[in-house]
């Protein structure tokens, strides 16, 4: 069975999207990267119990690189999840698995969430064997190595399927120090729109913003794998990931909407390629005008990635 994970900004948009999707993946800035919100703690209590309700699973994004500081805060925090009943967490830091073993009390299930480190099944097993229940692959992972991958992994793989793709992230405040040497103030958030384009190349979009966490830079191009999904499927892969960070609103629910489309398709084995143009050709019209989509790097040559 497939299993579609979904970010979400409001409760409001989580109550919209329950019916497409089987996970609602939510946190607070605080110890989660790259989310389309913040939410407070009695809005998690709140998202939780509705999931719950609705017979689905979350996942709490707990995968920033937690420095002493936030650290420290690991342990309240995850006893507070576990009071709610949260199903799993996603983590990126080993440090948050020596906590949990150091207070078992407040422990939870937890996918490893590394971005970029995730690009082998022997490392994935390891995480594996540490007691993670899935794993997130790099969005650099081209197909034809995940087909080689797909058959070694002992736990679940998740992907990303649709969304924005970070390619650097930095601890250092550098739009910060951008706006202070040019005498500016502007915000730094990701609703603010910024981006970076290369030189004598106008037509580049790679959208930057900046957090707690520090400064986080994406890829010119949003990621969009529906004609990729038959494919992805029959090679083991069942968990999919929609990031809706720049997405928003009701246009993120339709999108997901679509998804689920086509993962009931594939289930009854009525799924094709002529379905997966046509669900590709809707989400190309609901996703933003702005921001570009293609494959990202899922047909690159495995001797193209460096």
């Amino acid at each position: 069975m497939v299993e579609i994970i979904a970010t979400v900004e409001s409760i409001e948009q989580a109550t919209a999207i329950m019916p497409y999707i089987d996970t609602l993946f939510f946190g607070e800035e605080t110890f989660g990267l790259r989310l389309p919100a913040s939410f407070s703690r009695e809005e998690q209590s709140t998202l939780i119990q509705m999931a719950h309700q609705a017979g689905k699973k979350v996942t709490i994004a707990v995968n920033g690189i937690m420095h002493p500081e936030k650290m420290t805060l690991i342990p309240e925090y995850l006893r507070f999840l576990r009071a709610q009943a949260a199903d799993q967490i996603a983590i990126g830091d080993p440090g948050i698995i020596y906590r949990m073993q150091q207070n078992p009390e407040c422990a939870l299930p937890f996918i490893y969430a590394a971005e970029t480190l995730v690009t082998s099944a022997r490392q994935i097993n390891f995480w594996g064997q540490k007691g993670a229940i899935g794993a997130v692959l790099a969005r650099e992972v081209p197909f034809d190595e995940m087909k080689d991958l797909a058959p070694q992994v002992d736990i679940p793989v998740e992907v990303l399927v649709y969304g924005a793709t970070c390619i650097h992230q930095s601890k250092r405040p550098l739009l910060q120090n951008y706006y202070h040497y040019t005498q500016q103030t502007e915000e730094k958030n990701h609703k603010r729109g910024l981006f970076l384009s290369e030189p004598k190349k106008e037509e580049t979009h790679y959208s930057i913003y900046e957090d707690s966490h520090g400064t986080h830079i994406f890829a010119n191009n949003d990621l969009n794998l529906m004609e990729q999904l038959l494919e992805l499927t029959e090679h083991g892969y069942h968990t999919w990931k929609l990031d809706g960070l720049y997405t928003r609103g009701t246009d993120f629910v339709d999108i997901a909407a679509l998804f689920a489309q086509a993962k009931a398709a594939i289930e009854t084995d009525q799924f094709t390629t002529a379905d997966a143009m046509h669900l590709s050709t809707q989400i190309q019209a609901l996703h933003p005008q702005n921001r570009g989509l293609d494959t990202g790097f899922y047909s690159f040559d495995r001797d193209d990635i460096k």
